[in-house]
């Protein structure tokens, strides 16, 4: 999966993330994988790695080892559990802080309803401001164009990294925004790549042209299938053996597999193509 990724052309990496069931492994399943990737990449790309936890005690250790395996940046969610359990803004800040007063490389927040927590654009550029590793924010909750474009307004210069996430359903409106990044699933990387640096680099016609042929496919993924959808490809293109999520988590029904792997096939991706 890591070459496939390389030979896609992506810029980095980001592991143990949600879509990478990281909710489901153990700490040492995360620790192996860790490691093991790490060390498979090699330097080749930047990796970053996702230590997100309620704890600031164990987000910061998470960073820090991170950090001595090679990560180029950690991304973290707000603290959060279950359905409830939250905490206020100005903990948030302290939660952040905490983690980058222990740590030399970047860190990225990810603003994703997962976690249930609101983070306004003021707030967001707020600790982008105040706390110098805050240097890149992903932004995949409603509105996201909109936020992105204030978020960028109000941080300026302190923001280096504004992203798109999302599987990208709302790339061109987020670049449009002034985003320079996006951090999708693994399942169409040599396209969401070519778009983005189409876009930076002025070719913006054929950016949205290229965005809107893909669109269907990944507005499928993200509406019907979520994280199944990169296993299921991988899968079918030989990439990997199985297409199993861990349980509780099942597998995508019948006619919803078939509807992805048909709106794939008339794409031709290079994940159905890379390995055979």
């Amino acid at each position: 999966m890591i070459e496939f990724l390389i030979d896609a052309g992506v810029d980095g990496i980001c592991i143990l993330a949600n879509y990478s069931e990281q909710f489901a492994l153990t700490d040492d399943e995360r620790s192996h994988l860790q490691t093991a990737i790490l060390k498979q990449v090699a330097g080749r790309v930047p990796v970053i790695v996702t230590t997100s936890h309620y704890s600031t005690r164990i987000a910061v250790a998470r960073s820090r080892r991170a950090q001595d395996e090679g990560a180029a940046m950690v991304m973290l969610m707000p603290p959060y559990h279950g359905a409830t359990l939250r905490v206020g803004d100005s903990l948030l800040g302290d939660y952040f802080a905490s983690v980058a007063d222990q740590i030399d490389i970047p860190i990225m927040i990810q603003d994703a309803p997962m976690s249930g927590t609101p983070l306004g654009p003021d707030l967001l550029a707020r600790f982008a401001r105040e706390i110098p590793a805050v240097q890149y924010v992903k932004v995949e909750s409603a509105n996201a164009a909109s936020k992105l474009k204030t978020l960028i307004d109000l941080a300026g210069d302190s923001l280096s990294g504004p992203f798109d996430g999302e599987e990208s359903i709302t790339l061109i409106p987020d670049l449009e925004a002034g985003a320079t990044g996006t951090m999708p699933s693994s399942a169409i990387p040599e396209v969401l790549g070519e778009i983005v640096r189409d876009w930076l680099s002025g070719n913006r016609d054929r950016a949205i042209e290229t965005w809107e042929a893909w669109l269907p496919m990944t507005h499928f993924e993200n509406r019907q299938c979520n994280l199944r959808a990169t296993k299921v490809l991988m899968m079918e293109g030989g990439i990997i053996a199985s297409d199993r999520t861990r349980a509780p988590f099942g597998a995508l029904p019948y006619q919803i597999r078939d509807g992805l792997l048909a709106h794939a096939r008339r794409r031709d991706p290079l994940i159905l193509r890379w390995a055979r």
